[in-house]
């Protein structure tokens, strides 16, 4: 089902990855495990986001560099499952992904390969993708650009402020999701949106306050900062109310495979944005209804049909800010 009136969602994700999901009945530590095959398929942030999007009908296009046997592994998995891509061909080899979902423990474990260097060339390349895509389509115009997920070695550490830049260029949102330095570089450089995860902000921040570090996002030049928040839920700030957030929860947390959740929420802001909606909460709604129908499904990208009735099941609370 294809989405009328809605412009394309562009995806960037410079570290992508093989993702492979095993669902184990319980772990032992130091023992062997029979296990079944895992569910394999192209992933990293970026991609995850794109592929929700597309599960929902809404235009998008995924853009990653890809390297090496498990690239190409990427590369015919996209075109399997038909999410839009515009893969960059890299040298360095294409990192995986692994996580252990503990049906028992009813916990998932993930091991995420750091990935390799890439090569001026191959940012340079990356970027040209970015800007042919935002700015180089008269019949696909660009609505949001988000960029998505970690970072290989040896990145340009104005890797995510470029890209704010180049969407405010062309005259869209941004959206960062990333960690560490990135989240305050993305905030300096004036993000639509920021989206971490609790223990993210606290990392990149230093406050032990949610709520501070949060806030010292929005005094960096962030205009909206989603946090997510685990079995609490999410929260949104927004830079043109300080004095509070708005929280979103269901009455019970759900049980299930957290991968993804946030990328779905990343996604949810992404086609809110791409349809004119700016309202923090009515954002933070559909945000935060995606990430929990995301723990729904057996792997990260995709979400449960249920997203709508979460989302009329949430508990959305204003609190002022101490």
């Amino acid at each position: 089902m294809k989405r009328a009136n809605v412009n394309r969602i562009i995806t960037v994700t410079p570290n992508p990855a093989i993702d492979m999901t095993y669902t184990v009945q319980g772990i032992t530590e130091g023992s062997s495990h029979r296990v079944p095959t895992p569910l394999s398929r192209a992933g990293g942030k970026g991609i995850n986001v794109a592929r929700v999007t597309h599960q929902l009908g809404y235009p998008v296009l995924a853009i990653a560099p890809t390297g090496g046997a498990a690239g190409q592994t990427l590369a015919a998995e996209l075109w399997t499952s038909g999410v839009p891509h515009a893969l960059v061909g890299v040298a360095a080899e294409t990192r995986r992904s692994i996580a252990l979902v503990d049906t028992v423990a009813g916990e998932t474990s993930i091991f995420n390969e750091e990935g390799q260097a890439l090569l001026p060339d191959d940012w340079r390349s990356l970027r040209i993708a970015v800007v042919e895509a935002v700015s180089g389509n008269r019949n696909l115009p660009a609505s949001v650009l988000v960029g998505s997920g970690s970072l290989p070695p040896g990145a340009p550490a104005d890797f995510y402020p470029e890209l704010v830049r180049l969407a405010h260029d062309a005259g869209i949102p941004a959206i960062i999701d990333t960690s560490g330095p990135g989240i305050i570089a993305a905030a300096k450089a004036g993000a639509d949106i920021l989206k971490p995860n609790h223990h993210e902000l606290a990392e990149a921040t230093g406050e032990t306050s949610l709520e501070a570090a949060a806030l010292a996002l929005i005094d960096m030049g962030a205009r909206m900062v989603l946090v997510s928040a685990g079995a609490d839920g999410m929260l949104a700030f927004d830079h043109a109310a300080p004095g509070g957030y708005w929280s979103a929860r269901l009455p019970e947390a759900l049980s299930g495979n957290p991968t993804g959740a946030g990328d779905a929420g990343v996604a949810a802001a992404a086609v809110a944005l791409a349809e004119g909606v700016t309202e923090p909460r009515e954002i933070l709604r559909r945000a935060t209804a995606w990430s929990a129908a995301a723990v729904l499904m057996p792997a990260a990208g995709e979400i449960s049909p249920r997203y709508q009735e979460l989302q009329d099941q949430l508990i959305v609370t204003w609190k002022e800010t101490r």
